[in-house]
């Protein structure tokens, strides 16, 4: 039968086996009495031997034990004892008998009594302790042990199986190796048991000597010291929790239940003690702080009485250093001497106010000072000291600024007295200088202005006079102990003073009688260099331009030169008069420095230049005049004879430029190739060809010419468009493109004769040429040649236009010319034959026996370069044809039936004449007729 023990009170889930672990509860759910656990034999080992120890520690007390926990409880006569020693409480009387309603009686009584203390029995009866059932009486054990043993345990509010365990954790917090997390494995290794007994008992286990390597030595040592030192008997055996991988959590907690209840009488012991002697300590505290005060206060009142006779001395001290050194005395009383005092006081009043509060909570009565020596009579000394120590610090200061005073007249006097006599000196010297009389204007100025400054100066010192005449004044009216030397240095600075102010007014008049008369000179010096500089400038760009270096090319030039010269010329007479009063200026300025006696004036300050530098320039001028004359006639004379040869020169070549020209334009309409037969356009060509050489006489006088103007140095001409340069490219050109138009023709003559090429084919070739030569510069570029390809009917790739240009272009120029363009046109013509030979060839090859529909077919294949019906295909290296000397039949249509001839081509464009020296092309200007 399964046995629920709960406290009264607790509900469902909230007795000793359920969750929580709040006030009155004994367990928490994890300690339910698990049936399965009840039936591991070293569980059941364990909470046996723990239990009977327990029982027998309290039985022991009453003079009896048990030896089988199952069997010693039937009668319920030792468990009424057992509840009896554990509450001190009497029970009711047991029923003597041994019949089992008496025992089951007894029973009953024990089960009620656990009943009463708050513990509910649930579905459990005394059959089952009496019937020796084991499961039944340990739990029942179980549940005394937590209400007599456990339940009342309290650590910082919290109870039972959590009081125990915090008190656990508190006790063994400073150990090594102990970490009391539950109460099943934190206890294996025995250091957490040592470990509570070294805490309480430190003389009893070695705890530095213990290793965590050796449980059983530790739980054995905990062992034995409880047994024999703390009366704590033996419930566990080291090896079986050791051996146990989780050891019984309700014997370890019964087990140091033991060692809290036997530790926790001590603990109130030493309270007790502790107690006592805190009282002592007090009683003694207090006795201290009492013969502390009495000693200070006697101290601070015998300090207080010292000090208040030397604050209340007023004599003064004649000197202000021997009142400094009062000052200073008072200035260490302040900061060195009364400072600890304060403390004192300070420390006075918190020493007594600390003990009447200590008294006052030791219920003793208040502490009553000695006569005099309250902190009411305390601190009326202390006032007392603080206001003579405020008169005393009046008195000093007062005392101070009376002597500062003196102090500070005394040297406000000799300091404006050091600064007026330093201000002073050397100036009766510097008033006294002539050093004017051999000054400029400038100068002059200069130290009058800097007299006029020293005149304010000496207008600003009057106030410094003034106010050290007042100094000495007020010091003689204080009787200062110097006063007799103060009033002597006064009169000193006033004799000097009246003597400066004579000295300045005649050095005044000096500088300015001076000024005016180089001021006279400077005007004239002004005026001369006014005059002087525009005609020295005058002068130099006569000499420059007089010597200059020109460059004319033509006769206007030098005819622009001559006249500006002859104007240069009549200017001449009125410089000449302007050279004259300016040199009277100068004569003017020499008479005055004689005439008063001043230094000659060597230079002008206004300008550099002298009379001697203006005489050699006019001379110079008057020399260059003729001179520039010659030059300017024989430079006319050079320039008429080069603009002779000029209009020489371009009279001819205005002829031969045109002439070139339309030869040029002329050559390229013949190299249209549109006019006639081959050998009309050759004989045309020839005729040509004659003409230019015979006209080549001119070119060689135009040469002629050109070679004197190059000699004479003439590189420009006015008269004519055409230089020498361009006639060479223009003539050159047009041999050029004389002879390869002739050439071209005499090609297309051997082509034409070698190919059997009507002229017909040869004019479609040429406007077919013509009208692809984008830049009509005789050559298509490969797309312009692709194009012509393709509007005569090629379907051309890209490896088979590849092959083409290899034949027309072998060089890779990149261009096709015309005759290449010949040359591949004819050979594409010789490959192909007309229909009706090729007709002929099949019927041939077929022995007669071709029919009309194939023969229409071959006809139609023929004229459209495919294959027709029934034709044959043969391989064209075995061609019967090829072997007869006849080429296959072609894949693209005749030369004369796909050659693209626009239906109106723009009229030929012949290049300018401004295009010149860029070669002319000799063909490709037309293309072809628009009539074609």
């Amino acid at each position: 039968m399964m046995m629920v023990i709960q406290p009264e009170g607790l509900g469902a889930g909230e007795g000793p086996f359920a969750g929580g672990g709040g006030g009155g509860e004994y367990m928490e759910q994890e300690e339910d009495w698990d049936r399965d656990l009840l039936l591991d034999p070293a569980w059941e080992k364990q909470q046996r031997k723990t239990f009977t120890a327990w029982c027998n520690s309290h039985l022991r007390k009453a003079g009896t034990q048990i030896e089988n926990i199952e069997e010693d409880f039937r009668n319920g006569l030792k468990l009424m004892l057992l509840l009896e020693v554990i509450s001190g409480e009497r029970l009711p009387r047991p029923d003597k008998g041994k019949m089992r309603f008496h025992k089951i009686a007894n029973v009953n009584k024990a089960l009620d009594f656990i009943a009463s203390k708050g513990v509910k029995l649930v579905s459990i009866g005394a059959e089952e302790i009496v019937d020796g059932n084991l499961k039944m009486t340990l739990g029942m054990i179980w549940t005394i042990i937590l209400r007599f043993a456990i339940q009342d345990i309290s650590v910082e509010e919290t109870s039972a199986k959590e009081g125990l365990l915090l008190w656990c954790q508190r006790k063994t917090a400073p150990y090594r190796n102990v970490n009391v997390q539950n109460f099943h494995t934190s206890w294996k290794d025995g250091l957490a048991l040592c470990a509570l007994i070294h805490r309480h008992r430190p003389d009893l286990i070695d705890y530095a000597k213990l290793r965590k390597d050796d449980p059983i030595g530790n739980l054995n040592t905990a062992f034995e010291v409880a047994e024999k030192y703390l009366d704590i008997p033996k419930m566990l055996d080291a090896e079986d929790i050791v051996n146990t991988p989780k050891p019984d959590e309700k014997a370890i907690m019964t087990y140091v239940s033991c060692f809290y209840h036997a530790f926790a009488g001590a603990e109130q012991a030493e309270t007790a003690a502790n107690r006592i002697c805190k009282v002592l300590a007090v009683n003694q505290e207090n006795e201290k702080l009492m013969e502390e005060y009495e000693k200070l206060a006697s101290e601070l009142l015998e300090w207080i009485r010292r000090t208040v006779p030397w604050l209340e001395n007023r004599v003064g001290e004649p000197s202000m250093s021997a009142m400094q050194r009062k000052l200073e005395d008072f200035r260490d009383y302040r900061r060195l001497h009364k400072p600890p005092r304060v403390q004192e006081k300070c420390q006075l009043e918190i020493n007594f106010n600390t003990l009447q509060t200590k008294l006052r909570l030791s219920h003793r009565p208040a502490f009553m000072p000695s006569e005099g020596k309250l902190v009411s009579d305390i601190a009326n000394a202390w006032r007392g000291l603080e206001q003579v120590e405020k008169g005393y610090e009046d008195w000093l200061l007062s005392e101070i600024r009376r002597l500062q005073r003196l102090q500070h007249l005394a040297e406000k006097f000799r300091q404006k007295a050091s600064l007026h006599e330093a201000w002073t000196r050397g100036k009766e010297e510097m008033l006294s200088q002539r050093d004017y009389d051999s000054a400029s204007l400038q100068e002059v100025r200069a130290l009058l202005r800097r007299h006029e400054a020293f005149e304010s100066d000496l207008a600003a010192h009057q106030d410094r006079v003034e106010h050290i005449a007042a100094l000495a004044q007020e010091l003689n009216e204080l009787d200062y102990h110097e006063a007799a030397s103060v009033n002597s240095r006064c009169q000193a600075i006033c004799d000097q003073w009246d003597n400066l102010g004579t000295l300045t007014q005649k050095r005044r008049d000096a500088l300015e009688r001076m000024e005016k008369l180089l001021e006279t000179i400077d005007q004239l010096q002004l005026e001369f260099a006014r005059r002087a500089a525009p005609f020295n400038n005058w002068l130099d760009g006569a000499v420059e331009d007089l010597q200059d270096v020109w460059l004319v090319h033509s006769v206007e030039e030098t005819q622009s030169l001559l006249t500006a010269h002859d104007q240069f010329k009549a200017t001449l007479p009125e410089a000449d008069r302007e050279r004259g009063a300016i040199m009277g200026i100068q004569g003017e300025i020499q008479k005055i420095c004689q005439t008063y006696g001043l230094r000659p004036c060597s230079t002008n300050p206004y300008i550099t230049l002298s009379p001697q530098d203006i005489n050699t320039k006019w001379d110079m001028v008057r020399k260059l005049v003729p001179s520039r004359d010659q030059t300017l006639q024989e430079e006319l004379a050079r320039q008429q004879v080069n603009e002779r040869l000029r209009r020489q020169f371009a009279a001819q070549a205005n002829a031969i430029g045109p002439w070139i020209q339309a030869k040029v334009e002329e050559v390229g309409r013949l190299a249209a190739g549109l006019a006639g037969s081959l050998e009309e356009q050759m004989a045309g060509l020839r005729q040509q060809e004659q003409n230019i050489i015979n006209y080549k006489t001119n070119i060689d006088r135009l040469e002629g010419d050109h070679q004197l103007l190059q000699e004479s140095l003439v590189f420009d001409n006015k008269h004519t468009v055409y230089g020498m340069e361009h006639i060479r490219v223009g003539w050159e050109q047009l041999l050029t493109s004389i002879a390869r138009t002739i050439n071209e023709v005499e090609n297309q003559v051997l082509t034409r004769d070698a190919k059997g090429l009507s002229q017909e084919q040869l004019n479609e070739f040429r406007a077919s040429f013509n009208h692809f030569d984008r830049k009509r510069n005789g050559m298509m570029e490969p797309d312009d040649f692709r194009a012509c390809l393709i509007s005569m009917g090629y379907d051309l790739g890209e490896v088979e236009f590849a092959r083409i240009m290899t034949m027309v272009d072998p060089n890779a120029a990149g261009v096709v010319t015309f005759q290449a363009f010949i040359d591949f046109m004819t050979r594409e013509t010789a490959e192909t034959d007309t229909a009706e030979q090729v007709v002929a060839s099949f019927k041939i090859l077929a022995g007669d026996k071709v029919s009309s529909r194939q023969r229409r077919g071959w006809w139609a294949g023929a004229r459209h370069g495919t294959r027709g019906p029934s034709m044959p295909l043969l391989p064209r290296a075995t061609s019967p044809l090829r072997s007869c000397g006849v080429s296959s039949p072609p894949s693209r249509p005749s030369t004369a039936s796909a050659v693209w001839c626009p239906t109106r081509d723009p009229e030929p464009r012949l290049e300018p004449w401004t295009t010149w020296p860029s070669p002319v092309p000799s063909m490709g200007r037309a293309t072809s007729n628009p009539n074609h």
